[in-house]
């Protein structure tokens, strides 16, 4: 469209109605259509509208004519029909034309390289509310998600971390190793008994076993196996074990190391450790002991009763 009606030859006066600008919808009205002439490039179809301040370049229709138009800072180039883009990768967006518009869909786009200026910035506490909502996830991935549109209702937004996360720095938090002993405190056998029981197991024994009983020595790593047929007839097993035991080979148990089990941890067993002067150490409910005992204990467990089971030369009490 022009105002100037000495740019156009092969004018023709027309009524085409009024156009919309400056925010009124009648702005102008077209009277003329006309072509524009130049030594490379001819405009046709040019509207005349003598309200025009400016006159207006279609790049639609331009495109049209299989021509393509080139933005930059300074100018606006339109190329011939023979250019061709050398280097795909200098495309950091791709708009497609729908009715003569070019329409920029954030949602929709899956931007390239570093393209970030088509995304506003969130606010801080913008920010910090989806990181919660998205489960304290990293703004690094988090912006991902938004350039891939890989979430419903995440905003088109470039998310920053301006604050500290206080849960985030705390679920990172390591707790101190403990230092491992380079010596042993343990001296003699029977000092200290490692003990655990378990069980139900979903295959009986020829006796109607379901119950597996290990008690392992400190010091020397032996292990004695007992199979039992109910939890209650541990405190029973473990009277006689340690009076046997204890008159075998002239050694006092001092120390029973074990879990909280009912087993263990009863009116029974609290009488005969304190007939006998024996100290009881529980470990924490549901934490493994620290020094690692608990995790030889369980591979000692596993395999003394592997082996047993493997045995063909078991007593037929078992």
């Amino acid at each position: 469209m022009t105002r100037n009606m000495s740019y156009l030859t092969d004018f023709e006066e027309i009524d085409k109605g009024y156009v919309a600008f400056g925010g009124n919808p009648k702005g102008g009205k077209i009277t003329g259509r006309g072509t524009i002439k130049t030594s490379n490039l001819d405009f046709e179809n040019v509207y005349f509208v003598r309200e025009l301040k400016f006159n207006l370049f279609s790049v639609s229709q331009m495109c049209d004519k299989k021509n393509s138009v080139l933005f930059n800072d300074t100018e606006c180039i339109v190329l011939s029909l023979n250019f061709k883009l050398t280097d795909k990768s200098h495309v950091l967006l791709k708009v497609p034309r729908k009715n003569n518009m070019y329409s920029v869909d954030l949602k929709n786009i899956v931007p390239k390289g570093g393209l970030t200026c088509l995304f506003a910035k969130a606010t801080s506490d913008e920010s910090k509310l989806w990181h919660r909502r998205l489960g304290h996830i990293n703004f690094k991935t988090m912006n991902k998600l938004v350039k891939g549109n890989l979430v419903r209702g995440l905003p088109s937004k470039l998310f920053e971390n301006n604050q500290t996360c206080v849960a985030c720095q705390k679920g990172k938090q390591h707790r101190a190793s403990c230092k491992s002993k380079t010596v042993s405190s343990i001296s003699q056998p029977l000092h200290m008994l490692h003990m655990d029981l378990f069980g139900p197991t979903f295959v009986k024994s020829l006796m109607k076993k379901m119950y597996c009983l290990v008690v392992t020595d400190d010091y020397s790593r032996f292990s004695w196996v007992f199979f039992l047929a109910t939890k209650d007839e541990t405190s029973g097993i473990l009277k006689s074990f340690i009076t046997r035991v204890e008159n075998l080979i002239d050694q006092r148990v001092k120390i029973i190391r074990c879990d909280n089990g009912t087993e263990f941890k009863n009116k029974e067993m609290n009488q005969f450790c304190k007939r006998k002067g024996i100290k009881r150490e529980f470990s924490a409910a549901r934490t493994p002991q620290q020094n690692g005992v608990a995790e030889r204990k369980n591979r000692t467990l596993i395999e003394a009763a592997r082996t047993m089971l493997a045995d063909s030369k078991l007593p037929t009490t078992f």
